[in-house]
């Protein structure tokens, strides 16, 4: 069986000006800003590892969630599913991907992301 790696990092903030101050002061990041339809989602690369993004939502939590890269992500989810974790949210990234947001059976946020192929 493969060893499923994090491929993106992504922090929900309520304050998305003073966490790029701070991380990129922290860890040299820089941002591309995207306009998303509910606010601007800033992305930051790293020399090594993934790199990720944040933005602000109303009402989500603050916290940092690790997305694993899958190559199926219905077959991935599924598994997740029946080995006691609770599909929380599923979607798509026009022209990138498609994700599924998860529960582990102790509770802990993360994601499946599977990139679109050409």
């Amino acid at each position: 069986m493969a060893k499923l790696p994090f491929v993106h990092l992504e922090l929900t903030t309520p304050d998305l000006a003073a966490a790029k101050a701070f991380y990129g002061e922290l860890c040299g990041w820089t941002y591309q800003d995207h306009q998303m339809p509910v606010g601007v989602y800033s992305i930051f690369q790293t020399d090594s590892g993934p790199g990720g993004g944040m933005f602000t939502m109303p009402g989500a939590p603050t916290q940092w969630t690790p997305y694993v890269g899958v190559e199926n992500l219905k077959e991935s989810t599924d598994k997740a599913v029946s080995l006691g974790a609770k599909l929380l949210h599923g979607d798509t990234v026009e022209g990138m991907g498609a994700f599924s947001i998860l529960l582990d059976p102790t509770g802990a946020m993360f994601a499946l992301w599977e990139p679109k192929t050409a």
